[in-house]
């Protein structure tokens, strides 16, 4: 019987309009170029910090956009997201032969569960295992780590679902079963060049990989 990991954004729900919308606002308060939320998408998915300070051009301006991002993300972009259309129905039917599912976000816990709960994402998932605000577990390959220990799950016997490459290399790093899907923000190069085991388009496909 497999235990299932899923990332969040990109995965479950999509976000974009409440990142891309709250990094704009970061950087309009730093008097910083503003890339459209169309050239933000590439922020979506990996560990914020980092991306912030590949916007901004240092750790310093980094450390306020953050602070400035969750000062409108918390109140308002958190709710610019909506659950993928069926992805209910997916996890109702993953749900009848999988006792065992999470979330594993580089989300900050703290958002993550709010998030989950919002969309009625909540009785599928034992838990939902994200970062912490100072960055402990932002690395997909920590948070799986921990995640597993925490549930007492056998890596060989898991699988990661994710979007982006960190999902697979986290998984990997981690001795799980790493699936990548397509209709998140990440490539097909993008996930196999990290080794993914399956790439999936659309999420009904995950069925094939994970219901016995």
């Amino acid at each position: 019987m497999v235990t299932i990991y899923f990332d969040l954004d990109g995965t479950l729900t999509n976000p974009k309009p409440g990142i891309t919308r709250s990094i704009q606002y970061a950087l309009k308060r730093l008097s910083l170029a503003v890339p459209s939320e169309d050239d933000l998408t590439w922020c979506i998915g990996p560990p914020l910090h980092a991306s912030l300070q590949k916007l901004t051009g240092s750790a310093e301006l980094a450390d306020r956009a953050l602070l400035l991002y969750r000062e409108r993300f918390s109140d308002i972009g958190l709710f610019e997201n909506e659950a993928y259309a069926g992805i209910l129905d997916t996890l109702t039917t993953l749900a009848a032969t999988t006792p065992r599912m999470f979330v594993a976000t580089s989300k900050p816990a703290v958002y993550a569960n709010r998030i989950v709960e919002h969309f009625g994402l909540k009785p599928y998932f034992e838990r939902v295992f994200g970062s912490e605000l100072d960055g402990t577990r932002v690395d997909k390959r920590d948070l799986l780590r921990y995640a597993l220990d925490e549930t007492k799950v056998d890596p060989t016997g898991a699988i990661m679902i994710g979007d982006r490459s960190h999902d697979v290399v986290g998984a990997r790093a981690n001795g799980m079963t790493a699936i990548g899907v397509l209709y998140g923000y990440g490539s097909e190069a993008e996930l196999r060049d990290a080794g993914a085991h399956h790439i999936c388009t659309a999420h009904p496909e995950l069925l094939g990989h994970c219901v016995a």
